[in-house]
């Protein structure tokens, strides 16, 4: 039996407000075969609302990481459907979902994924570069220094702390404007410290510049930046929650067992 709670909220919940940026529709994801297969995701029907800060948490082993894989074309899927905007995934062969990826998705991993030979600036461009397109300026200019990050162009990630090389991150996926950041554990590697502000500025890339952007996280801290959290249990989404705290997702998590 499956838990499902939202905190009051003004108005109608933000789903009913905006269109999807990303959604899915009966998706399943089936590992191994036979005896060995394992059902990371069953039936999944979510969608992601245009301009929102979304997290996504569950129990280890609930399907949380696969979701973001398979919403974000790192994976396929073993039934149903995935659309970025009116675009559909499902079935794309891999030349189209590496294009896909690279112009209308950015990504922010927990381990920053930054090229240690090249210096900040050439990190943030790279996927730029990659596509043979040049960075709008001011657009560029506008997101390095909301991030802090105007005196740090020259160094390379490892005259870098944790907290601006994820900054970096941050910058480098929102250059080309995505669709949709996808961010898995962005604050994993950093203190508390650091990792606030790392959360501060992906909800002000959403309330600011109405960037997409869909967590997952373990973290009931990071979730409550969030404008809305969904909640998987064994492979299925189990409840939402709209305005969350730090409490009420810790209450969510209890009833899940996570």
């Amino acid at each position: 039996m499956s838990w499902t709670t939202t905190q009051p909220a003004q108005g109608p919940g933000p789903t009913r407000l905006r269109e999807a940026a990303v959604r899915a529709q009966g998706v399943g994801k089936v590992y191994g075969r036979g005896e060995n297969a394992v059902s990371a995701l069953r039936g999944v029907d979510v969608s992601f609302d245009k301009g929102a800060f979304t997290a996504i948490m569950g129990p280890s082993g609930s399907g949380k990481s696969t979701l973001m894989h398979v919403l974000a074309g790192l994976d396929t899927v073993s039934g149903g459907q995935v659309w970025l905007g009116d675009t559909e995934l499902t079935g794309m062969n891999d030349a189209r979902l590496t294009r896909l990826r690279r112009d209308r998705i950015g990504f922010v991993f927990q381990a920053f994924n930054l090229i240690p030979a090249l210096n900040a600036q050439a990190n943030i461009e790279l996927p730029l570069t990659l596509a043979g397109r040049a960075p709008d300026r001011e657009w560029y200019d506008s997101i390095v220094q909301r991030l802090g990050l105007a005196q740090r162009l020259t160094h390379r990630p490892s005259e870098l702390s944790g907290g601006q090389q994820q900054r970096v991150a941050i910058a480098r996926a929102l250059l080309p404007r995505p669709d949709v950041v996808f961010a898995d554990e962005p604050t994993g590697n950093l203190d508390s410290t650091s990792g606030a502000e790392v959360l501060s500025m992906l909800r002000a890339s959403v309330r600011e510049t109405g960037q997409t952007v869909v967590m997952v996280t373990h973290d009931p801290v990071a979730a409550s930046y969030a404008d809305r959290v969904v909640l998987l249990a064994d492979g299925a989404i189990a409840g939402e929650l709209f305005n969350p705290t730090t409490d009420s997702v810790l209450d969510a998590l209890r009833h899940l067992g996570g």
